[in-house]
């Protein structure tokens, strides 16, 4: 039922917008999270104007989605995902925070918002983790799975009778050009 709200209103949202979505031309409000027509993410800057006050722009990344373009994000997701549609720039410090963890691995985020859980598979793979294995880690044991994560980079094997590991991902090479692919969720 959720998914159909957030598909009309996607709809109903696009409709009001024209039919391509083009970064430059959203609203700051819609602009983090969205995703233009040519399948590139959508991100928030902020820039000090001549009077010396602070503003926000939205503009084209160079990060491509495959398979999801046209995307503005829903408000029912950025709530289930506990994200702020209003951050400037994405970092991957937010894996590391439990209650993060927990909203991005909940059933309604994960299994719900395809687009921010891809975003943050892409960032967790950054950091050399699966987001499915850090979800799976954290419902076991949130709080100290994020100590072994941060103190060895993955969760090393038993702990406390719990025989849970977090399976490294190969980080990119430097040099290498970022074309993400699409997500498709992993069952938890």
């Amino acid at each position: 039922m959720a998914f159909i709200l957030f598909l009309l209103s996607s709809l109903l949202l696009q409709g009001a917008l024209g039919t391509d979505v083009v970064c430059e031309e959203l609203p700051v409000g819609l602009c983090t999270f969205s995703i233009a027509s040519s399948g590139k993410r959508c991100i928030l800057e902020n820039y000090i104007n001549r009077k010396e006050t602070m503003e926000y722009q939205c503009k084209t990344s160079e990060i491509v989605v495959k398979n999801m373009n046209d995307w503005i994000e829903s408000d029912e997701c950025t709530k289930a995902c506990g994200v702020d549609r209003k951050s400037v720039g994405i970092s991957s410090d937010s894996l590391l925070e439990p209650r993060s963890i927990a909203k991005l691995c909940s059933n309604s985020c994960y299994d719900n918002c395809p687009n921010i859980v891809d975003l943050y598979h892409n960032l967790a793979i950054g950091e050399g983790v699966f987001l499915s294995n850090l979800c799976e880690v954290h419902s076991k044991m949130p709080r100290r799975a994020m100590t072994q994560f941060l103190s060895s980079g993955a969760a090393s094997g038993p702990v406390s009778g719990i025989d849970v590991s977090i399976s490294m991902a190969e980080a990119p090479s430097s040099n290498e050009k970022f074309d993400y692919p699409a997500f498709a969720p992993a069952s938890i």
